[in-house]
């Protein structure tokens, strides 16, 4: 194991960045939703170290070989669906604090970057957990929902948990759980208690740093336990409205339960209000704030095969020449994002300006992966996923589309919750869409084929929409009607509407 820092340098021996503090200096003046006045990160260093690595192979585990490894999994699965699922909330934090004080208050056992915001959490997470990995630190992951297996959720090291190790952890806390469940009104739920397994699984590995995306919100979400020393909220926009609010700085205004006391909190860029309410909590608490656009951000990108080239702007500095493999600007700034907040992670900013070795942050944005997430699966035609569930979600991954691929005709394969703005993220895609097949998953919450059809008749007419209720005979619709184009190589598929329709999409297809 290297006991080193992180390699670093006063950027004022850079002469040449002069011109690339410049092209910054643009972007702070295009940027008006931003109060230039609070000061920029000033954070605690920490330097522990561990071996490490980035996953290999698909980032996404298929169902166990052994048999009987497939069955503990299954049953666990099963006892895990008698819970509350993720959609049934008693907003509390009292259940998994009980929890975390039979375990040993496991959460303490190493630092946290904690993240919220709508979109862009998990793959925030992933580019965090990269960089991490690439400067040697053991890393713990706990991102929500999963594509496909619900071990995605806890990885160690950059590698969804085994499902032998998600098994005995689960038989691990199980007594524990059953102790709380007796002593207070409402037993734990689905997600209370996969949080208190992931968190006594970093704890037994024992990782150096965890990395942690909230499942709803934030005050009172189960993950609030920890007191991540970095705050990360990714872009807010309208989702959940039911519980969280009805305007992004009401619904800000639970995500900013995350920012505790003295931390530093990394903003990504955020409507108005909702950037009000975010600082606003700052300032209660002491956090030192360091907002996308302002303290850092993306000077530059082009589009390039397999992703796109980026030159970010840090807390410290300057990074150029990043290959980032994942598509859509929206990922550029979840680049920069995650780069700021592990530049915090290791005290980057302030008085202390330098940057992070440039080639270790390179290596690690060129390891990224986020399945379903823009993601390729086929080619000829191209097929891609992409697990767009709200009107600003699906609007970004359009423009990535447009610009990543330009198809000469794109059929989009949709299936999404009931409750989400169904018409919100049809009209998103409407542009970019010659034709779509709408369908449904094998979720209860999945609206029905019919239900969505009649929204999407509204939306793109009659002669646009084709019914499929089966998710397989919805993609083989759309890749006979992607065909059809006279240049087929021009033609795609997208395949979206919410995590679980890209999940199953993403198993049928991977098998044929």
């Amino acid at each position: 194991m290297s006991d080193q820092q992180p390699e670093s340098h006063d950027r004022h021996d850079d002469e040449d960045l002069a011109g690339t503090f410049d092209e910054f200096d643009q972007i702070v003046a295009e940027e008006s939703d931003r109060d230039p006045d609070l000061a920029v990160i000033e954070a605690g260093s920490r330097t522990l170290r561990a071996q490490a690595g980035p996953p290999q192979g698909d980032p996404v585990p298929a169902r166990p070989v052994d048999p009987e490894v497939a069955e503990a999994l299954l049953e666990v699965e099963q006892e895990l669906s008698t819970r509350w699922g993720e959609t049934k909330l008693e907003p509390s934090v009292s259940r998994i604090a009980a929890l975390m004080d039979v375990l040993g208050e496991p959460q303490r056992a190493y630092p946290s970057i904690h993240i919220t915001g709508t979109n862009g959490k998990t793959s925030t997470a992933r580019m965090i957990e990269a960089l991490l990995n690439a400067f040697e630190l053991r890393t713990g992951r706990y991102t929500s929902p999963h594509v496909q297996s619900i071990t995605e959720r806890i990885s160690l090291d950059g590698a969804p948990i085994e499902a032998e190790r998600f098994v005995e952890t689960y038989h691990d806390v199980k007594p524990y759980v059953e102790m709380v469940d007796a002593a207070e009104e409402f037993r734990l739920s689905f997600f209370e208690v996969l949080t208190g397994m992931a968190y006594a699984a970093f704890a037994d590995a024992p990782v150096d740093v965890a990395v942690v995306e909230v499942g709803m919100g934030g005050s009172w979400d189960a993950t609030n336990v920890i007191d991540g020393s970095v705050a990360v909220v990714t872009p807010i926009s309208l989702d959940h409205t039911d519980r969280l609010g009805s305007t992004p700085g009401e619904i800000a205004l639970e995500k900013g339960g995350i920012i505790k006391q003295d931390a530093t909190v990394i903003l990504a860029q955020q409507p108005v209000d909702a950037a009000q309410v975010l600082l606003k909590k700052a300032v209660e608490v002491d956090a030192t704030v360091a907002r996308e656009g302002m303290e850092f951000g993306v000077v530059s990108r082009e589009v390039a095969v397999g992703g796109q080239q980026l030159t970010l702007r840090g807390v410290g500095g300057e990074y150029d020449g990043i290959f980032l493999p994942l598509y859509g600007a929206h990922m550029a700034h979840n680049a920069a994002v995650a780069l700021a907040a592990v530049e915090a992670f290791f005290g980057v900013g302030g008085q202390h300006a330098r940057v992070l070795d440039v080639d270790t942050v390179r290596k690690a944005f060129a390891s990224v992966t986020s399945p379903g997430r823009m993601e390729v699966v086929r080619r000829s035609p191209t097929v891609i996923l992409d697990a767009a569930h709200n009107p600003a979600g699906a609007a970004v991954t359009a423009e990535a589309v447009t610009e990543a691929f330009g198809f000469s005709r794109l059929i989009g394969v949709v299936a999404a919750s009931e409750d989400k703005d169904v018409r919100g993220v049809l009209e998103a895609f409407e542009p970019i869409f010659a034709e779509v097949v709408v369908t449904q998953n094998s979720s209860h919450r999945s609206m029905g084929a019919d239900e969505l059809a009649a929204v999407a008749v509204e939306v793109f007419g009659t002669d646009r929409v084709q019914v499929e209720p089966r998710l397989d005979d919805a993609l083989e619709a759309a890749i006979t009607l992607a065909e059809e184009e006279a240049e087929y190589g021009g033609a795609g598929v997208l395949v979206t509407g919410s995590v679980i329709t890209v999940g199953e999409a993403r198993l049928l297809l991977k098998r044929g």
